[in-house]
């Protein structure tokens, strides 16, 4: 298969081929949350991430809710609410995770209103770094805001916008950062838990993400159609996705000055730790970055990429000599996004990206369209990883209307 043929300046190419009656009967299987009775009120402050002591069964189902706050809610929604809600991990475990809903204002469509799910880029591993826990004076606020005004203008469509904490972010236990199946399944059951925040919300719905959330997207309309057949996926928009994240493990030998790729090297060991006890971080690590690591468990992206931090270490440092990355390599290999799906994909990416290099997202494009998906993959000259959902935003929405009108 050839790469991606290369048509117009931005090389575009179009590729075909909680109480327990509340929490019993919220334990319905994704996809059937509408059938439960009034969603129940959730605690204040930190205690809403703490589930209760048994969760429903199944996943895709809300546990509780309250009135959503801090940088998350979207301007112009008519409302904007907090929900955990459960999902299933990689080990096929319930867990709860957290998120946020937001409705338009108006009269929803027949069928309900149609549903944008979006996966957010990385903020970090910490609890802390949870987008739905940030506030306004937080560090990570801004890897958090600039999504802003894509979120905005998807509301004034006239789309409800899910979007997912992910596992472990914010809520109990580690976050299996760039793990794809935990993250995509979180990304699907916001959607169904929805539908019991707001009977007026459809089952149909598109997936949208950026970076780590690229990653995310993809991994969840691969698996999106047989995990919750309940609900209709419409439609993919993929923003630099995360992609080829073992082969990427090669390239940091040469890589010798500091780098704020350290600290994303860093929180991918972390996330593939969390999947495999072969992976002994003490032998694993140097001894310089194995005396920082304990701050990705502390702290966010932003803290992580300063000199003081992981940000002052060359990637080639990260890995102590002789080290056996065996394990680690096993996990990460099966972290590409090269996903089969029977819905479209909108793959975006920008030319000048030193984060998600493009000649990866080049590689992807071609391995999707190879697993027989259907991929419209448009670059951007001059956009940078960051600016990347504001410099395709016409498209993006252009492709969502197209896919799934929301009137």
């Amino acid at each position: 298969m050839h790469p991606p043929a290369i048509t117009s300046a931005r090389r575009r190419c179009r590729l075909t081929l909680a109480t327990t009656l509340a929490l019993c009967a919220a334990g319905a299987f994704a996809g059937s949350a509408s059938a439960a009775p009034a969603p129940v009120k959730g605690p204040k402050g930190a205690n809403f991430y703490t589930p209760p002591k048994h969760l429903p069964k199944g996943h895709g189902a809300l546990i509780w809710e309250r009135k959503a706050k801090g940088l998350t809610p979207i301007d112009g929604a008519a409302s904007n609410t907090l929900v955990l809600y459960t999902s299933k991990t990689p080990q096929g475990k319930t867990t709860a995770v957290s998120g946020i809903v937001s409705v338009p204002p108006g009269k929803p469509p027949k069928g309900g209103w149609p549903v944008i799910s979006y996966a957010h880029g990385t903020t970090g591993n910490a609890d802390s770094c949870a987008p739905t826990r940030a506030v306004a004076t937080d560090p990570v606020a801004g890897y958090i805001t600039y999504i802003d005004p894509e979120l905005q203008a998807w509301i004034q469509a006239g789309y409800a916008v899910v979007r997912t904490d992910y596992q472990g972010l914010g809520t109990p236990g580690p976050h299996p950062y760039l793990i794809g199946e935990a993250e995509g399944r979180g990304v699907v059951d916001i959607v169904s838990a929805a539908r019991t925040v707001d009977p007026a919300i459809g089952r149909r719905y598109l997936i949208s993400g950026h970076s780590q959330g690229g990653q995310s997207a993809l991994f969840a309309a691969g698996l999106a159609n047989q995990y919750a057949p309940k609900l209709k996926l419409a439609g993919t928009v993929a923003y630099a996705p995360a992609s080829h994240i073992r082969e990427q493990a090669d390239l940091l030998p040469a890589l010798t000055m500091p780098s704020a790729l350290s600290a994303l090297a860093a929180l991918i060991v972390n996330g593939a730790a969390s999947q495999s006890t072969a992976i002994v971080i003490p032998q694993l690590l140097s001894d310089p970055a194995l005396a920082l690591y304990p701050q990705t468990d502390q702290t966010c992206l932003p803290q992580l990429s300063e000199p003081d931090s992981f940000g002052g270490m060359p990637p080639n440092q990260l890995v102590r000599d002789g080290a056996d990355t065996g394990p680690l390599y096993s996990v990460l290999v099966g972290e590409n996004p090269d996903v089969a799906t029977t819905e479209p994909i909108l793959l975006l990416q920008g030319a000048s990206d030193t984060t998600v290099f493009p000649f990866l997202t080049d590689k992807l494009a071609t391995e999707l369209v190879a697993h027989g998906d259907q991929v419209t993959y448009s670059t951007y000259p001059g956009v940078d990883h960051g600016g990347i959902p504001a410099a395709s935003e016409a498209e993006a929405l252009a492709f969502m209307q197209a896919q799934l009108p929301p009137k």
